[in-house]
């Protein structure tokens, strides 16, 4: 059997569409279909009720949906060992995520998280669509990433937890000096902003498109440079290239010296989102998540109290 498959068949599990199934795969559609049937003769049974529309699983193709992701990590586990490659232990956890929360936020919760555990950790790093085909195809536990109510991220509430772990807002940034130059938004025909942009097909980029459309005032810039990397851009925009698109998190951990280029009407407000397979059986994981939504809820309901916590244990920490 070729693991390939069981990949296809989460990923068309998840989607219930063969089409957007194969990109998601990046194949052609008769390839896809054809693998799908390998796995079914492999299987001997059909895990696809084709006469259904959309696409459904069958009986059969549940109970095989169950154990597919299972598989891929154990398959993958047993491959590191062989290679020799060290193993991680019980308590470890795949996390799926951007690289602009990786860089900004990841490392303090990680912190707090697991202050109470023994839990190791992968970072598989990607984008929205990647990273969400990690999840469904259980190469990664737990997926964390940005969310607007403009382009919310779709996964099955019946298979997948939900937890709204933090607030975010992505706004224009630039140099003092940039400013100084009046290099603020929105700008003229005159004088157009160089405007440090997301490359096209980046989440980020659609959202900068959405604030862009709604903006009060029709923006007026030319584009200097692009990249799919937010710290990239935060720090061309503190060499004061121009003015960038940034999470205010990303903003304070690495380009704290950058001012909002624009008044009200050039942000768009964001939700740091997680999600959980509801049937994983790994203890760590679930150990882990529910960690998180103790420590999310205290954050979320009492910002100044999670604070007043966090400076306490950063203050022990100094002690010890």
């Amino acid at each position: 059997m070729d693991t390939r498959w069981l990949q296809d068949f989460l990923a068309l599990a998840e989607a219930r569409n063969f089409t957007r199934a194969a990109a998601r795969r990046n194949t052609s559609q008769a390839a896809f279909s054809r693998r799908i049937q390998s796995l079914e003769a492999w299987a001997g049974a059909a895990l696809i009720d084709r006469g259904s529309f959309p696409p459904a699983l069958t009986q059969a193709g549940e109970q095989f949906r169950l154990h597919a992701g299972e598989l891929l990590g154990r398959l993958a586990e047993a491959r590191s060992e062989i290679e020799g490659k060290p193993v991680f232990g019980r308590d470890h956890v795949r996390v799926a995520l951007p690289y602009v929360i990786a860089t900004s936020l990841f490392s303090d919760w990680w912190r707090d998280w697991t202050a109470q555990s023994q839990a190791t950790c992968a970072l598989v790093h990607g984008n929205v669509i990647d990273l969400v085909g990690s999840l469904v195809a259980g190469s990664a536990d737990i997926m964390i990433a940005h969310e607007t109510a403009q382009q919310p991220i779709h996964l099955d509430p019946d298979r997948f937890e939900r937890l709204v772990i933090a607030r975010d807002v992505l706004k224009p940034w630039l140099s003092r000096a940039a400013l100084a130059r009046g290099w603020g938004l929105p700008g003229s025909d005159q004088k157009p902003v160089p405007l440090l942009m997301y490359s096209p097909g980046i989440y980020f980029s659609r959202l900068v498109d959405l604030i862009v459309e709604a903006a009060p005032a029709p923006l007026a810039g030319i584009r200097v440079a692009e990249s799919d990397m937010s710290d990239v851009l935060a720090g061309m925009a503190s060499a004061g290239l121009g003015v960038a698109w940034l999470t205010a998190s990303t903003r304070s951990r690495l380009a704290p010296d950058l001012v909002e280029a624009a008044p009200a009407g050039w942000s768009l407000p964001l939700s740091v989102v997680a999600f959980k397979a509801r049937h994983q059986r790994k203890r760590s994981v679930n150990d882990t998540w529910h960690r998180i939504a103790a420590m999310t809820e205290l954050s979320l309901t009492d910002p100044a109290r999670s604070e007043r916590t966090r400076g306490a244990k950063s203050a022990r920490d100094a002690a010890d």
